[in-house]
């Protein structure tokens, strides 16, 4: 039967108005909060031909030795393996403009980029690819702020191009990225330590 006009009016009306809907809906992206453009992200959609999404990618940080951000529900058995997903690519992927909006994952992501045998000036060249040169340069300062002996951050941060500054407050504060203990071994006293991972007890006895 042929639909009359007026039906098919309101048939067009009605997809036009889901569309609208499913886009208001969706959570903004790094980017968007940043005030840039979204890029279609390699990194992230070779995230996800391995089955990591934005939850995933923070299972796996933990999985990696970032204990300090489980809730305690994540499965033992690893989501990816180094070989298939390496923990430079695991950094970057957490600090993409193109990743949805999420403070937490930002954290993850600033803890794994100081893992141990990171390269910093391939981290650099990844943070270019990936236009994610301002949160992985935050992450930098803060780390050079907090570690100013850690050549790691030095080297990082000269291998990055200039950027311009982060919105005010869309990044998480450079204190989310440290534990402050108010005790020391010879008694009261602040002690400030990065997150970074902890490597597995047969990491370190390997």
């Amino acid at each position: 039967m042929p639909v009359s006009r007026p039906t098919a009016a309101i048939v067009v009306y009605f997809e036009a108005i889901s569309g609208q809907v499913s886009a208001v809906m969706e959570p903004p992206t790094l980017a968007a909060k940043l005030g840039t453009t979204t890029h279609l992200s390699p990194l992230l959609r070779k995230a996800r031909r391995l089955g990591l999404g934005p939850r995933e990618l923070e299972i796996l940080a933990v999985q990696r030795g970032c204990r300090h951000y489980s809730n305690g529900t994540e499965p033992e058995q690893p989501l990816a393996s180094e070989r298939e997903f390496s923990n430079e690519e695991l950094a970057i992927a957490l600090l993409s403009t193109a990743l949805r909006y999420d403070p937490h994952s930002i954290r993850c992501g600033a803890a794994m980029l100081s893992a141990d045998g990171n390269d910093p000036r391939r981290l650099a060249r990844m943070a270019v690819m990936e236009r994610c040169v301002v949160p992985v340069r935050h992450v930098a300062e803060a780390g050079r702020r907090y570690e100013p002996e850690n050549r790691f951050w030095t080297e990082l941060l000269d291998s990055l191009p200039p950027a311009p500054s982060p919105k005010s407050g869309v990044l998480p504060h450079s204190t989310r990225f440290v534990a402050m203990t108010g005790f020391t071994r010879q008694g009261p006293g602040l002690v400030v330590e990065w997150q970074r991972p902890i490597a597995p007890r047969h990491k370190k006895a390997a």
